[in-house]
């Protein structure tokens, strides 16, 4: 009997190794084809199915992380490898095209300034960010379709500078209907963009230079050890120049990198924005309340005021009030000047935050911000991003204008099907009646659109036209 048993159980042993060694086999061949997409400038999104009810090991970029090798997964949770969400080797532009290889100091200073460390990293809502259009020839064939999340900010900004381009710029001569926002094609879409970036990182190097980042298919470093790697960063190359039209016509050139699923234009955008400004002038941006420009909130990266501002105004002063505050509230001197925003811009500036109102800390929009050149805001609405805008370019040069007068709204969420068109009468104060049951909040009678408008144009009624209010 006992030499039956151990008869079976040697028979069962090469079974175990077979079994064994194919495992291995496969997390071999898991590391293998990790090399080939890493050389490659690709990333596995996931490689691993696991069982049903167990939590994924998020790493600090918020990616699940590999099995480590004792917990090796056994054959049926052995997947084929999943499509990779970074940059295609296709939008990874020759090494020789000319540009400056990014250096791990500059790798490290631009992580200190984006999140004030060297080790966190864009998570994969960051890293799927692009600028994606809506259908050409259709009612948002002008808009920018961008989902909740940290780099719908930026994206709205970039918004805001397609409108003003598709408005005004390439007819400066006069204003454009909404129509012509319409009859955007894909050609049109793609000359837009580049106008709007070029703009936002020309104005940020002061109308005298700009810088474009773009991904290559080479690593400029590999290690560092106050770094970790992100397989994009260390991959940068920068192309200075010192003429505007040369930064235009640079990005439609290439403006696959910044509009295709998977190009990470949103972080390429960013980081030209960063060396557009450069790190100097950062640094004497920024004031003691703010030393980075992005911070973690629920999970997610989000953009800080001084972020809002340079893509907005070209620097990134801290707060939204209107020059250099040099006093408290009491009049005491301060030991370091708050900076606030020192002059116009194209596209302004709204806030409304219901959250703030509720304890009195609704921060002060200055005359700078809410007055922009051209009758286009955006709209930071408890916590998330619109623009608001109107055809008209003499709405903020003729004061008979704001009496009564239309306003477009766009959120850039994919439910959002046309544009809202909002009426404002200024003169109207019908808004602040109310029955008396829903008095002393006007949050619970009007959106928050409503009231982001009123911090422009107090006491305004505004009608939607139809439109079932949102927001």
């Amino acid at each position: 009997m006992l030499d039956t048993m151990k008869d079976d159980a040697d028979s069962d042993v090469p079974h175990a190794n077979t079994e064994l060694d194919d495992i291995l086999t496969q997390i071999s061949e898991l590391d293998k084809w990790r090399e080939i997409f890493n050389a490659r400038g690709l990333e596995l999104q996931d490689c691993i199915k696991r069982p049903p009810g167990k939590a994924e090991d998020d790493g600090e970029d918020g990616a699940g992380t590999a099995p480590s090798s004792s917990r090796r997964p056994s054959r049926e949770n052995t997947t084929m490898l999943t499509p990779p969400y970074s940059v295609p080797r296709a939008l990874a532009v020759s090494p020789g095209l000319g540009g400056l290889p990014v250096s791990p100091e500059m790798a490290v200073n631009l992580r200190k300034v984006l999140f004030g460390n060297t080790f966190h990293i864009f998570n994969y809502e960051w890293k799927k960010s692009f600028f994606k259009f809506r259908e050409p020839v259709s009612d948002l064939s002008y808009a920018l379709e961008a989902e909740r999340g940290g780099a719908r900010a930026i994206q709205m900004v970039v918004q805001a500078n397609i409108v003003k381009f598709l408005l005004f710029t390439r007819n400066a001569s006069s204003d454009c209907c909404m129509q012509s926002l319409r009859e955007v094609g894909e050609k049109l879409q793609e000359r837009a963009l580049a106008a709007a970036l070029a703009d936002t990182l020309w104005t940020a190097g002061e109308e005298q230079s700009a810088t474009v980042a773009l991904v290559t298919s080479e690593h400029s470093f590999t290690r560092h050890p106050d770094y970790k790697t992100d397989n994009v960063t260390e991959r940068l190359q920068l192309f200075n120049f010192s003429e505007k039209e040369d930064v235009r016509k640079f990005i439609y050139e290439h403006i696959q990198c910044f509009k295709e699923d998977g190009s990470h234009g949103v972080i390429l955008f960013l980081y030209s924005l960063i060396f557009s400004r450069t790190l100097e002038r950062l640094s004497e941006d920024l004031d003691s309340t703010t030393s980075h420009l992005l911070h973690l909130s629920l999970g997610n990266f989000v953009c800080r005021q001084a972020l809002m501002n340079l893509l907005l105004t070209g620097r990134a002063s801290p707060n939204t009030f209107n020059g250099t505050l040099q006093h408290d509230e009491q009049g005491g001197p301060l030991d370091r000047p708050l900076h606030g925003v020192l002059a116009r811009s194209d596209v302004g500036y709204l806030h409304w935050s219901r959250e703030q109102v509720q304890h009195s800390q609704l921060p002060a929009v200055g005359s700078m911000l809410k007055t922009p050149k051209f009758p286009i805001w955006v709209c930071s609405i408890n916590g998330t991003y619109s623009v608001l805008f109107s055809p008209k370019r003499s709405l903020l040069s003729d004061w008979k204008m704001e009496h009564l007068f239309d306003l477009y709204f766009y959120n850039g969420q994919p439910s959002q099907r046309s544009t809202a068109l909002l009426t404002v009468d200024t003169h109207s104060h019908h808004w602040e009646m109310g029955d008396g049951l829903t008095q002393g909040d006007p949050e619970k009678r009007f959106p928050s659109v409503e009231m982001t408008i009123r911090t422009k144009w107090e006491g305004a009624a505004i009608d939607w036209n139809g439109t079932v209010p949102f927001f």
